[in-house]
């Protein structure tokens, strides 16, 4: 990548618990995301249950499913202008107030499903209007050169916890029943909004010319589709969500029709990603300030699709298992170089919206993998779809290492450390 991703010849960085001590602020955001982020996962796995033993429907968990995770992606442009538009401190801790509120209101009332569906996405809309403002608020926090550190830390305290809870939910499920699951969630709510509470105020851009919020996602959807490099990063990580998003549901079918295993086969696929996602982040925090993040993102793109093309091809569960390992460990690739590289283009104004429109746009590019990818794997099998899904996610690995590096020199974009943000 020549001069455009030069990576800055660094030691090895400290132990994460080392750069954690050592910035403060950082810490109390790390802590509060982690925090919340371990009773959002307990409190799934309660609702799950609970619509399960309550309506016995596959619907009704659908329903649950698409109100809690797709449809709020829908008004991530809005929630990426509220992020720039309000200082973002204060936009997350209303955001955990009103999520503590919306979940304790499901545990006191235990409601039908037609108001819990309403609170369920209360609460998810909240969630989406955190998630850009938590990614717009690091660089802050942290120096620019340690952007990449901080984004797999974040990553190892969230995505990891997508592996925890369920255990954690699993373990506490005999004492304190749905309710207290649910209760323990909002509580890990109240204390990241007490966490986020102590942090410094954060930037708040100023503005010359009154706009209203409208206007402000309009802008932010603009800049997306205008800003070459982001245009074809934006496009890149839907292409290849759009390919490798029906791993979760081809996983299933893998290890029931075509290994020949039991349910509990399917739970093992599942724990292979999150392995590979934990120890991922923990490679990524401790080398990357040796890898460009161009090279890092084309890393993590290639890594996770060629997991699912060899888990296509993967003739027992143990080699299944390790071929999602590896897939994990590139998902956490993909997922620090991704927030890194925005975080080092996009100018400080606009980094709610790029990140709200972007991962609102990656929300919507899995729901249609979901989807379309089921009907592929309803026409041909489990093995077919996943060497499908993963030799398109090469192929747009290969389309993007093409045409990355021209949008670079022709935006004069520096992505090593202390680049300044290219409007």
């Amino acid at each position: 990548m020549g001069g455009y991703g030069a990576a800055v010849a660094i030691e090895a960085a400290p132990s994460a618990r080392g750069f954690i001590r050592s910035h403060k602020a950082f810490a109390r955001l790390w802590t509060a995301r982690t925090v919340s982020f371990l009773g959002d996962s307990v409190g799934l796995v309660a609702l799950l249950l609970y619509v399960a033993n309550d309506t016995g429907s596959a619907l009704a968990v659908a329903m649950l499913m698409l109100v809690g995770d797709f449809a709020p992606q829908l008004l991530s442009p809005i929630a990426g202008a509220i992020a720039d538009r309000v200082d973002r401190r204060l936009v997350m801790i209303a955001c955990e107030i009103g999520q503590a509120l919306a979940v304790l209101a499901i545990a006191i009332t235990l409601p039908p499903l037609p108001v819990l569906l309403i609170l369920v996405a209360l609460r998810s809309v909240l969630a989406t209007v955190f998630q850009p403002a938590s990614r717009a608020a690091v660089p802050s926090l942290v120096a620019d050169a340690h952007l990449p550190r901080a984004n797999s830390l974040i990553g190892a305290g969230t995505h990891g916890l997508d592996v925890l809870g369920p255990l954690v939910a699993a373990a506490l499920l005999p004492v304190l029943h749905i309710r207290g699951l649910l209760l323990f969630d909002a509580a890990t709510f109240a204390v990241s909004a007490l966490l986020l509470v102590t942090l410094p105020r954060l930037p708040r851009p100023v503005r010359e010319v009154p706009t209203t919020v409208l206007g402000d996602a309009a802008e932010g959807l603009r800049y997306l589709w205008r800003h070459k490099v982001i245009r074809v990063v934006a496009l890149g990580f839907c292409a290849i969500v759009a390919f490798n998003g029906v791993d979760d549901v081809a996983l299933v079918f893998l290890a029931k029709d075509a290994l020949q295993q039991g349910d509990s086969a399917a739970s093992v696929l599942y724990a292979g990603v999150g392995a590979g996602l934990m120890v991922g982040f923990a490679v990524v925090a401790r080398w990357s300030g040796r890898v460009p993040m161009v090279v890092l993102l084309l890393i993590g793109y290639g890594v996770s699709s060629l997991g699912n093309l060899l888990t296509g091809l993967a003739w027992a569960l143990v080699a299944a298992f390790g071929m999602q390992f590896v897939r994990g460990a590139g998902i956490a690739a993909t997922d620090t170089a991704h927030n890194t590289l925005i975080q080092r283009v996009v100018p400080e104004p606009l980094l709610g919206r790029v990140f709200g429109n972007l991962y609102g746009a990656v929300g919507v590019a899995a729901g249609l993998s979901y989807v379309l990818g089921g009907l592929v794997l309803d026409a041909t099998g489990p093995r077919f779809t996943l060497i499908a899904a993963g030799a398109g996610g090469l192929l747009v690995t290969v389309v993007v290492a093409a045409v990355l590096p021209g949008r670079l020199r022709s935006e004069a974009v520096h992505l090593g450390p202390s680049a300044q943000p290219v409007p």
